[in-house]
């Protein structure tokens, strides 16, 4: 009787700064003489429940690490009553927070539903790393030859830099994300299922946490790293936090001085009236990046309950490139004839992002509001001038050598504002709801032409001059339930999108108005302590970057060209179904089913018989399909040995469009990757890691296998203050993108190879104050319309 008619009392522990208190230890007193009644631990939301109370009247006593102990109210509790309390607020104990220190750590990797979650700050292999040689090298992320990010199947995933989006596509989003060291990072978060809350990106969310206010008092850390591979490596930088009781002051700022390079190879055969032609070309690219990236802001508690901050991002980058492209015609197998091309590219990039936030509690039952403005400008001059030269079978010049300009700046200015409301509607029961307007005005100009009488001439088919403007209008209703055995989240995103594409040189307008309306759901079944199932959908969409739409041609040498942007080019949907089990919090098992429609991101090869020219075009090509299983084991050998297995098995297949060719093929990918954890003594560490993807297919091309192997070694110095870290990439040197494709009138052959072998050391000193203290992490507004910025 006593059982069926129990009470239960629930609530909530924060901080002076209305942030959750995890595993404080909540003590049930009765009121009458001070005995303990029960207990229980706070989870990461800060919320308890004490349940199968007896009526009478009680009060708790609430103690956690470096705060002050707190009592609250008393509290009459009836039967079969279900009682939430007051949320107790916990002050924090200056003299206890000096004592505290840090001792442990999160693992490398942890695994939740819907989202993989790489803790950079722990991992020997990402010291002295930009956080694009990172993601190159994590468990579950895919970089191509095309640089293209993915997370989800082989579409573009949306990266994110704290919760906004870069803007960036193409080689500017790749050098931006070589100028974010490792130092800088916090974590890393791969999102394969995303609420309604997030930009509707269907093939997943790429978002780098940045470090800022986790600590009390005035600290950071300092930074130095010097490698070298086949050219010299250097980064520098430092970050702070300073935090009061009403103030968070924060930043940090890094410069990177680097040379790389890139080289391919590639054969193509051209057989046409009983004439078989070979192309051979062999082109290779020294790249240097040099970049001066910063980060700073702040953030005024008006009181416990409303906080107001600022944030500014600058990223500074010379880009200079030196080309040489040695292009072979073989005519049945005798040399017919040879062009070498040589180029400089001057390419500097600025990029600024300002941020205004506000974040509020508006209820006493929890409920949240916040808002973001953004303003985004990125700047990007490049000029290049080529050198033609050309010689016959015997090596003699025939004819004059041919002298080309490419001016392609850009100019690319983004709005975003987004407002956010979340409210608890019961213990177990939240509604999130928010709307977002997004404006960008992207205008390009592509000067391309070769030098007459001293001048430089226009190609109108290799130039234009296009405006670009698009406005998204978005809205979610999103709701989370939290119960003890099931926990499910269910939302709803519109969002329409208003296009207009003016080609001011060759006099066309395009225009677009569409709305979308984009489902999710995440089902967790908790069967007991150690199985978990989840079940999750969602559509997404994937617009294509603004220099995609831009329909100008860019000139690779006399025989190859990219139509590099189509005005017509429409997005692409995904669809994605996950089913999960996990066993003890730890061993993952992932079922998903991953399909493309309208697809733009493999392009179509053409290729004219009778000139031999070779073009690249974006169209939407098809549709993608992709059915696999994906599986994650960490391992414990003993006390000092530990590792993460991972691996992913599929079957992908490629529809094509049979207005453009009539094309289908398939294949399994199977990628396989492990990093092994070794504790040598209490102040050194060493890893070791390995990655394999099989033979796939990707769109037209045929894929071959690769891997790499990579090491590191770490020493803390001067109880933990210092470290210094070696690390070792692709040590065997396997790490390369060896493709064929074959169909219709096509077929080559290419080997690509970027500088991945390299050895770096890393030394890092930390100041300040190590007491630990949670700190609310920003999430704006913008991050969608980042990744899609780009130059062309």
């Amino acid at each position: 009787m006593a059982q069926t008619n129990s009470s239960s009392i629930s609530g909530r522990v924060i901080n002076e700064h209305q942030q959750p208190v995890e595993a404080a230890t909540i003590v049930l007193l009765n009121q009458k003489d001070s005995t303990v009644a029960a207990s229980a631990i706070t989870g990461k939301t800060g919320g308890f429940q004490i349940a199968g109370l007896r009526s009478g009247n009680y009060l708790l006593l609430v103690s956690a690490v470096g705060f002050i102990k707190a009592y609250s109210k008393s509290y009459p509790l009836s039967l079969s009553k279900a009682l939430i309390t007051d949320d107790v607020i916990l002050k924090a104990d200056s003299r206890q927070l000096k004592e505290v220190q840090v001792v442990s750590s999160k693992p490398p990797i942890e695994v939740r539903p819907g989202k993989v979650i790489l803790n950079v700050q722990n991992s020997i292999m990402a010291d002295g790393n930009s956080v694009f040689e990172i993601l190159k090298q994590s468990p579950g992320v895919r970089v191509d030859v095309s640089n293209t990010i993915s997370v989800v199947g082989r579409q573009s995933a949306l990266i994110m830099v704290d919760g906004k989006p870069t803007n960036l596509s193409g080689e500017d989003l790749i050098d931006f994300l070589k100028t974010i060291q490792s130092s800088t990072i916090d974590r890393i978060e791969l999102i394969t299922s995303g609420s309604a809350r997030y930009d509707a990106a269907g093939a997943g969310v790429v978002n780098i946490i940045l470090k800022k206010g986790k600590n009390i008092g005035f600290n950071g850390s300092a930074t130095a790293t010097a490698g070298y591979g086949t050219y010299y490596k250097s980064n520098a930088g430092v970050n702070f936090n300073n935090r009061t009781d009403k103030l968070n002051v924060f930043g940090n700022y890094t410069l990177r001085n680097d040379e790389s390079f890139i080289s391919k190879k590639q054969n193509r055969d051209v057989d046409y009236n009983d004439l078989l032609s070979v192309l051979v070309t062999d082109y290779y690219s020294k790249r240097k990046i040099i970049s001066n990236s910063f980060n700073a802001g702040a953030d005024y508690f008006i009181s416990p309950n409303h906080t107001i901050g600022v944030l500014i991002k600058g990223n500074f980058q010379h880009n200079p490139v030196q080309k040489n492209i040695n292009l072979k015609v073989y005519n049945q197998s005798k040399l017919d004839s040879t062009v070498v091309a040589n180029s400089v590219i001057d390419k500097n990039i600025t990029q600024m992002n300002y941020n205004l936030n506000y974040t509020g509690k508006i209820n006493k039952a929890g409920g949240t509001l916040s808002a973001n403005v953004d303003y985004n400008t990125f700047v990007r001059s490049s000029n290049e001038y080529i050198t033609n030269r050309f010689y016959n079978s015997t090596g003699d010049i025939f004819r004059p050598d041919s002298l080309l300009r490419n001016l392609s700046p850009a100019h690319i200015k983004v709005w975003t504002s987004k407002i956010d409301f979340v409210n608890p509607l019961s213990k177990v029961l939240t509604l999130q709801a928010g709307a977002k307007y997004s404006n960008v005005k992207s205008d390009n100009n592509l000067n391309f032409g070769p030098l007459v009488n001293g001048v430089y001439q226009t190609d109108p088919s290799f130039s234009n001059h296009f405006i670009y403007h698009e406005n998204v209008n978005a809205a979610y209703l999103n709701f989370e339930n939290k119960g003890d055995k099931v926990e499910w989240t269910a939302g709803l995103r519109a969002e329409q999108t208003v296009t207009e594409g003016n080609s001011i040189t060759s006099h066309q307008v395009i225009k677009n108005n569409y709305l979308n309306f984009f489902p999710n759901a995440l089902l967790v079944y908790k069967l007991n302590a150690k199985h978990n199932f989840s079940l999750s959908y969602n559509r997404g969409i994937s617009r294509p970057s603004y220099s995609f739409l831009n329909p100008f041609r860019i000139f690779i040498d006399l025989y190859d060209y990219d139509d590099a942007g189509n005005p017509n080019l429409r997005p692409q949907y995904t669809n994605n179904l996950e089913l999960s089990y996990t066993y003890k919090d730890v061993i993952t098992a992932t079922l998903f089913s991953n399909t493309v429609s309208n697809a733009y991101e493999f392009p179509l090869y053409q290729q004219n018989d009778t000139t031999k020219l070779f073009n690249t075009r974006k169209v939407n090509l098809g549709n993608v399909y992709n059915y696999g299983m994906r599986f994650y084991a960490p391992a414990e050998f003993t006390a000092w040995w530990k590792a993460d297995f991972n691996v992913t098995a599929s079957y992908v297949r490629y529809v094509v469009n049979p207005i453009y060719t009539t094309f289908k093929q398939g294949s399994q990918d199977i990628m396989l990757s492990a990093d092994q954890h070794f504790t040598i003594t209490k102040t050194i560490r060493a890893e070791l890691s390995g990655f394999y993807e099989s033979p796939v297919v990707n769109g037209l091309d045929r894929l071959k296998s690769y891997g790499y192997v990579n090491a590191g070694l770490s020493m803390q110095l001067w109880n933990n203050s210092g470290s210094i870290r070696l690390n070792a990439a692709d040590i065997f040197n396997t790490n390369n993108f060896r493709n064929r494709v074959k169909y219709a009138n096509i077929s080559f052959y290419q080997v690509a190879k970027e500088e991945t072998r390299m050895v770096r050391v890393t030394f890092t000193y930390k100041f300040g104050k190590s007491t630990v203290k949670a700190a609310k992490t920003h999430q704006t507004g913008n991050e969608e319309e980042l990744k899609r910025t780009t130059g062309g």
